[in-house]
């Protein structure tokens, strides 16, 4: 067979044909705010651009459609800083970004603004919550601590890395939960990550984004989070208050009531930048 029939072969029978015959499947999962002709040409696009993901997806497909269904079900573009495809022996695995843990809770619209940070060994960090310092050396605050006290020398050697903390501040100011993880339930977590000692492995190429993207999930459960964009619900909001509202006796004939909020989703820029501290 000629040089020009093997290409072609492979063309046909590829990881990128096999992506082809099940984009119906990957399109339906993804969110609405999502195009789909968009998301499988940076799909294609992934596997073109690298050369070791286009060669273990070739001996292992059923691996590649796995990180790409996840991938669209969560909302993100395909081999992103939201989301990211690693080859690991035989098999590639989709992996889920800080950016995009903090990507799924603003989505939801209920935080306007979420905290993560990495804790050194040399960081002075105090969370004490529900208390009041009463020490004229110690960090200061007003009324019971709702939310930790942190203070790093950013241009110093910090230290080892100790623990992390996140929390968000919702709509009306008020902060969530504060979640704290230490050093040994970090090292437990990536015990338990699968080809973690793998040289090529995210914790051993970009630890303190993984233990960001650790803290960030352990917010998941104290704070909304969707793979919708905000204008999605507040579309479902809209149409609850229009139900609950019933019909408006002074309508005119042959008009359709207007239930729109004052503050309807275009009011909201939902393609401006992620308000927070996002790691590359």
């Amino acid at each position: 067979m000629s040089q020009i029939s093997n290409a072609i072969a492979t063309r046909d029978n590829g990881p990128e044909a096999i992506v082809r015959q099940h984009k119906d499947d990957l399109t339906l999962v993804l969110p609405s705010h999502v195009k789909g002709e968009t998301w499988m040409r940076l799909a294609y696009g992934a596997l073109r651009s690298n050369a070791q993901l286009l060669q273990v997806a070739t001996r292992n497909p059923g691996s590649l459609m796995t990180a790409l269904q996840e991938c669209a079900r969560l909302g993100h573009e395909p081999a992103s800083k939201s989301f990211y495809f690693v080859p690991f022996g035989n098999e590639i695995q989709g992996i889920e970004g800080y950016r995009g843990v903090v990507e799924r809770i603003y989505r939801a619209g209920a935080v306007k603004v979420v905290h993560a940070e990495v804790v050194y060994a040399n960081d002075e960090f105090v969370w004490a919550p529900g208390t009041v310092d009463r020490h004229a050396d110690g960090p200061r605050w007003e009324g019971p601590q709702q939310v930790p006290f942190h203070k790093a020398d950013w241009f110093s050697d910090r230290g080892e890395v100790k623990g992390a903390f996140s929390y968000g501040i919702f709509q009306d100011g008020t902060p969530s939960r504060v979640v704290v993880i230490n050093r040994a339930y970090i090292d437990k977590v990536r015990k338990e990550s699968k080809g973690s000692e793998n040289p090529k492995s995210p914790w051993v190429k970009w630890f303190d984004q993984m233990v960001l993207k650790t803290v960030a999930h352990r917010l998941e459960p104290w704070v909304p989070t969707s793979t919708e964009w905000r204008k999605e619900q507040l579309r479902a909001a809209q149409e609850v208050n229009a139900e609950q509202a019933g019909p408006v006796a002074i309508t005119p004939q042959g008009a359709e009531p207007d239930y729109r909020d004052p503050a309807s989703p275009e009011d909201f820029n939902d393609e401006g930048p992620v308000d927070a501290e996002l790691v590359d």
